[in-house]
C-alpha cells in the first residue's frame, strides 16, 4: 500500500536518505527544507519520480513556515501516513563556561518544539494509524549521559524526547504511533569524523523498524537495529 510521507530536513544526510528509499519503494512524499531552490539533489529527484515528490519550504522553528506548510499541504496529496521529524541542528565547540543563549535556544527550539509544534499542526491531517518518527539521538538519553559535551544538542534531544511520549498520549486514541529513533552515529555532516554507519543502511534499518511499529510501541525510544534506549 503506497504511504504518503513527510520529511523534514529532507534536502541531505539523514533526510534525503529517507526521501531515496521511500520513492524507490513506491511511496509518495513530501520533501520539506528551508531552502528549496538550493536542494539540488531532492530537485534532481522530482525529475525522476514525476508526481510522486513534492518539495516544499519549512523552518520548523518558525510558526509562519509551519502554516505555511499546511495550506500547501492539500495541493500535493493532502494526507500524511508517516511523518518523520528529521530536520535537527548541533552547534559543536561548545565549552562549559562558554554556552550561549543562542545555541540553546535555536536547538531548542529546532530540535524540541519545531517537531513538536509541527506534529500538533499536523494532527488534522495525519491519518488515522499514521505514525510519527522523531529523529532523536542517544545523545539526548539521561541515563547515557558519562560526559559534559554538545549540551544544547543533548539537553534539546531529551526535551524531544519527552515530546514524543506526549505526543505518544495525545494522538493514542486515533491509533497514531509516535516513537523517538536512534539512528546510530551516521555518516553525516553533522555526524562528524568516526562515523560508523551510512545513511543508506540507518535509514534502511529505521524503516524496517518503523515498519513493524504496533500501538504498544508508541512512545518507545528505539535505535534503527529495534533496540530499547535509555530514557
Amino acid at each position: 500500500m503506497t504511504k504518503h510521507c513527510l520529511v523534514t530536513g529532507a534536502n541531505r544526510g539523514i533526510g534525503l536518505a529517507f526521501v531515496r528509499q521511500l520513492l524507490a519503494r513506491g511511496d509518495r512524499v513530501v520533501a520539506a527544507c528551508r531552502h528549496p531552490g538550493k536542494a539540488a539533489a531532492l530537485n534532481t529527484l522530482t525529475g525522476e519520480y514525476p508526481g510522486h515528490l513534492h518539495v516544499l519550504p519549512l523552518d520548523v522553528t518558525s510558526e509562519k513556515s509551519r502554516a505555511e506548510l499546511i495550506r500547501e499541504l492539500p495541493l500535493v496529496g493532502g494526507r500524511v501516513d508517516l511523518l518523520i521529524n528529521n530536520a535537527g541542528v548541533l552547534h559543536s565547540g561548545e565549552r562549559f563556561g562558554q554556552l550561549s543563549n543562542a545555541h540553546l535556544d535555536d536547538s531548542f527550539r529546532t530540535n524540541a518544539s519545531g517537531p513538536l509544534l509541527l506534529t500538533e499542526a499536523l494532527a488534522p491531517t495525519l491519518s488515522d494509524g499514521a505514525t510519527v518518527a522523531n529523529l532523536s539521538s542517544t545523545l539526548g538519553s539521561i541515563a547515557n549521559t558519562g560526559q559534559f559535551g554538545t549540551p544544547s544538542y543533548n539537553i534539546s534531544k531529551a526535551a524531544q524526547n519527552m515530546a514524543t511520549v506526549l505526543l505518544a498520549h495525545a494522538l493514542r486514541d486515533r491509533g497514531i504511533r509516535v516513537v523517538a529513533l536512534h539512528p546510530g552515529w551516521v555518516q553525516t555532516e553533522m555526524g562528524g569524523d568516526g562515523a560508523q554507519i551510512t545513511t543508506a543502511a540507518s535509514v534502511a534499518g529505521l524503516l524496517q523498524v518503523i515498519d513493524a511499529l504496533t500501538l504498544d510501541d508508541s512512545g518507545r525510544f528505539l535505535d534503527w537495529q529495534g533496540r530499547t534506549q535509555p530514557w
